[in-house]
C-alpha cells in the first residue's frame, strides 16, 4: 500500500509530467514488492531507518522523492522537491524527518 501525504502530493503536482510518470512507475514497482537500487533509489539513513530517496530527472532538472518503507508493507511518500544543489538540502532532510515522525507514531 502506498500512502502519499497530502503536503507531499502538492509538492509532486509541481513536477513535470514525464517526471510524475517515472515516479508513478517507481512507486508501482515498490508496491509490487520490488526493491529499487542505485541509480534510481538510495538509502537515506540520515533521515531514518527504512527511508530512501528516489532520484528522478528530465531535461529541466533533477527531482527527489523521499519515501519510507514502514511495517506491514506500506510505503509512505514523505517529501518531494527539485534538487538545486549537490547535497540534499538540510531543510528537505528536516521536513522528511518531521513527516516520518508523524507516520510512525
Amino acid at each position: 500500500m502506498i500512502v502519499v501525504l497530502p503536503s507531499c502530493r502538492r509538492e509532486v503536482e509541481g513536477f513535470p509530467d514525464d517526471v510524475r510518470g517515472d515516479l508513478a512507475d517507481a512507486l508501482a514497482r515498490l508496491d509490487a514488492g520490488l526493491l529499487l537500487a542505485m541509480p534510481l533509489s538510495r538509502p537515506m539513513p540520515s533521515i531514518g531507518r527504512g527511508v530512501h530517496e528516489l532520484r528522478l530527472r528530465d531535461r529541466t532538472g533533477q527531482y527527489r522523492v523521499i519515501y519510507a518503507l514502514v511495517l506491514r508493507g506500506s510505503i509512505h511518500v514523505l517529501h518531494a522537491f527539485k534538487k538545486t544543489t549537490r547535497a540534499t538540502p538540510q531543510r528537505s532532510i528536516a521536513v522528511a524527518q518531521r513527516r516520518l515522525q508523524v507516520v510512525t507514531t
